[in-house]
């Protein structure tokens, strides 16, 4: 008798789900499904094997984002309350924030140029009049029972992020990709709830109510975790490049909603599900690929995937259930009634009569503002200083690195390349050891260029170079000269010194010498390591070789 496709899929995951509580291994191939049966009982092992050429389609993960970002401002998006993490609960709540009646919104210029600047960087088309709207829902932190959005025309709209991340076996092969941005729209935060367990209650927190937020729209284009979050990682620095937002996921100023569904190429996409304020871009891949993986093995036990809502655990690495959504949810979308259309202009040649230009938002005056973005920063790096694209990424993501690596190389008398590998290896190398930020780092680019220009100069070793930069670590109230006087260790350049020195170490061990003699001359580098351990690396590699050679020839 044939077996069905679906009859196919849970004999799939059933040998899966019970292959490693047996003495039989089963191996699975994506498209053929091959049985190998290794019975282990007995002192004998027979193999068989059944081969069923009926295909099993693959799928493929589809992920959509929504982003939230916390506009870097000072007050909130409709009232004067100030902005700041941390501050103790309840205490930049005005009368608006808390919904009192009466109150009236008043709109923050500072947000909107913050919401069009970041347009502007992502290449959107700026809606020159957008909307307010009420979105009706309720939540114990939103007093309003609405959120104030942009749902119907948001500020900006149709823009594009390119983003890359790295494959191959040493991960140096960059890929670049692209994802369309939907929109940008403005709208305002909620508050945040705090639950006692053991009071059995909820203590709410208007802090944060009011907030300022660009929420990002990602369409559906991408495939994995590896992806949303080389998205999510390029669109954090444009942002903190543009000062629109901090972007510090780990207090909150950027909040990633994940849309996940799968399908099989060729067909409509699957049910998706909704993975919520995902706190760090590690766990957004971790969150997206769990996610994509759960389903596929939902479908291909011939279950269904529910359209719901679900957190992501970072210790267990799972998914979990939080809320469905098949019942379609009706946020009685409205027109806001107490915030008129909001107008951006061109140019001041295109204001109204009678229109005061400091009193508008000019897309011009901001697009003059822009700074370098991130794939600018590191096409130039690449161009002006011949370094390689994964030395770009690194200048570039970490923040304050590329300006310290330029800060070095302007007073360095090295190749940038040279440089690069002092700022990457050594300074991330201790930066990271100790958790510290480039802006803590006891060693300024001056004090390090200073270090490198005595190993250009020959006056120090590359290797002693090294001893020198940990101890300007521990002490860097000193300074390089001090430190290689006091432990004396400037170049041994003196001949006829490195000639006794290196005669010390043949007369030492003849037999390594007769085994050179008889052609072996790779037992070469251990005497010239014995060299370097007596003169503590003060001496010239090249030097030291060529008097060896003439010594044991």
């Amino acid at each position: 008798m044939a077996t069905s496709s679906s009859g196919y899929s849970r004999m799939f995951f059933k040998l899966r789900k019970y292959a490693n509580k047996s003495q039989h291994l089963y191996h699975i191939d994506s498209f053929n499904l091959v049985i190998r049966t290794i019975w282990t009982s007995g002192s004998k092992t027979q193999l068989q094997t059944k081969v069923h050429t009926k295909s099993l389609p693959q799928m493929v993960g589809v992920v959509g984002l929504e982003v939230h970002a916390q506009i870097q401002s000072t007050s909130k998006l409709f009232s004067g309350s100030h902005v700041r993490f941390l501050a103790p609960p309840n205490s930049l709540v005005s009368h608006f924030d808390a919904s009192l009646p009466g109150t009236l919104p008043v709109l923050n210029r500072r947000c909107v140029e913050a919401a069009v600047l970041t347009g502007l960087a992502l290449n959107c088309t700026i809606n020159r009049k957008s909307l307010f709207d009420r979105k009706h829902y309720f939540y114990a932190d939103m007093p309003a029972g609405y959120q104030i959005t942009q749902q119907r025309v948001p500020i900006a709209v149709n823009g594009i992020l390119v983003y890359s991340y790295f494959e191959g076996h040493r991960r140096n092969q960059v890929v670049t990709k692209s994802v369309k941005i939907k929109q940008i729209q403005l709208e305002q935060d909620s508050g945040k709830s705090l639950h006692d367990d053991e009071q059995s209650q909820t203590l709410i927190d208007l802090n944060r109510a009011g907030v300022g937020l660009m929420e990002l729209v990602m369409e559906p284009e991408m495939c994995c975790g590896e992806e949303a979050a080389a998205a999510v990682r390029e669109l954090q620095l444009i942002l903190q490049a543009l000062g629109t937002c901090q972007a510090n996921m780990a207090e909150g100023q950027l909040r990633v909603d994940a849309n996940v569904s799968v399908h099989r190429p060729g067909e409509p996409l699957g049910v998706r599900t909704e993975v919520k304020n995902i706190n760090s871009v590690r766990h957004l891949a971790k969150a997206i690929d769990y996610e994509i993986q759960r389903q596929m093995e939902v479908l291909q036990s011939a279950g269904k995937v529910l359209n719901e809502t679900r957190g992501f655990d970072s210790k267990s690495g799972n998914t979990i259930p939080m809320r469905d959504k098949e019942g379609l949810q009706d946020y009685r979308f409205m027109p806001e009634p107490n915030l008129p259309p909001l107008f951006v202009y061109e140019s001041e040649a295109s204001l109204p009569a009678g229109v005061d230009p400091a009193q508008v938002v000019l897309i011009d005056r901001l697009s003059a503002q822009l700074p370098e973005l991130p794939s600018v920063k590191r096409t130039r790096l690449v161009e002006k200083y011949g370094m390689l694209q994964e030395h770009s990424f690194t200048l570039v993501n970490e923040d304050g690195l590329m300006d310290y690596f330029e800060n070095v190389v302007q007073t360095a008398k090295a190749e940038p390349r040279k440089v690069i590998g002092w700022v990457i290896k050594e300074l991330m190398g201790n930066l990271n050891s100790q958790n510290l930020k480039v802006s803590q780092s006891p060693i300024s680019p001056c004090a390090l260029a200073e270090l490198i220009n005595l190993v250009e100069a020959g006056h120090i070793s590359s290797s002693t170079a090294k001893q020198v930069f940990q101890e300007m670590w521990k002490a860097p109230e000193k300074t390089v000269g001090q430190i290689v006087k006091e432990q004396d260790l400037w170049m041994i350049n003196d001949k006829e010194e490195l000639q006794q020195i290196c005669k010390r170490i043949v007369d030492s061990h003849p037999e390594e010498v007769q085994i050179i003699r008889g052609g072996n001359t790779k037992v070469l580098n251990k005497l010239m390591g014995k060299v370097q351990r007596e003169t503590k690396g003060r001496t010239d590699p090249v030097q030291v070789r060529a008097i060896l050679e003439k010594m044991v020839s």
